[in-house]
């Protein structure tokens, strides 16, 4: 296999996309898939395919495609889900309570261990198989654990001081689902999730749907 580059957020985007219809093709019994096929699927032009898949090392065969056990582990791998991650919910509310519950989560490595919140009637409690602790345990729950990851759904106004908490638990990465830029060391791996932002782009599609009817 060819060494692994970096790639492109777009790219990065697309590849669970990719995953999810080769592991169909796994599924159905098949052993090698086109890249031409992934893009009739996703509505992609061929090379885009070609190239995107290209960044995790794998290569196919002419007129016949890639072999799809292969792939489906050269995604894994590339995108670091072969591997557990122990992570931890800061927010035990709708959102928090829904993620810890999500089996994709699961099915790719993440392994939610511990829930936080500050809510009396939630501390003690266990959600979707996940036990809730109290916000000044995330300190000593998180270093027993050995937790590298959470996913952050606190309300706005209180994300950056428990952003800063989690980092000086030993977190090292946050997966922020508030609409709080959060402002900590450069060596923190922070990404942001907005949901109003895909909402957004569903809203403007709609619109441009009715004036075309």
């Amino acid at each position: 296999m060819k060494t692994k580059k970096l790639a492109s957020v777009p790219t990065i985007k697309r590849l669970p996309l990719y995953l999810q219809i080769v592991e169909n093709a796994h599924k159905e019994g098949k052993e090698f898939i086109s890249g031409t096929i992934i893009a009739e699927e996703l509505e992609l032009e061929p090379i885009q395919v070609r190239k995107d898949l290209a960044i995790t090392g794998i290569v196919g065969r002419p007129r016949i495609g890639f072999p799809v056990a292969q792939l489906i582990t050269c995604i894994h791998e590339f995108l670091l889900w072969d591997k557990e991650h122990s992570a931890i919910v800061v927010g035990a509310g709708s959102l928090g309570s829904a993620l810890m519950g999500y089996d994709e989560l699961k099915k790719r490595g993440m392994r939610i261990q511990a829930a936080f919140d500050s809510d009396p009637a939630k501390i003690g409690r266990t959600i979707n198989g996940v036990p809730v602790f109290a916000m000044n345990d995330i300190a000593q729950e998180a270093s027993r654990l050995g937790s590298e990851l959470a996913i952050l759904t606190v309300p706005p106004d209180v994300a950056q001081t428990v952003a800063e908490q989690l980092t000086s638990a030993g977190i090292y990465a946050i997966w922020n689902f508030t609409n709080t830029k959060l402002k900590l060391d450069e060596d923190i791996v922070v990404q942001r999730e907005d949901l109003s932002s895909g909402y957004a782009m569903l809203s403007v599609r709609m619109k441009l749907r009715l004036n075309q009817t």
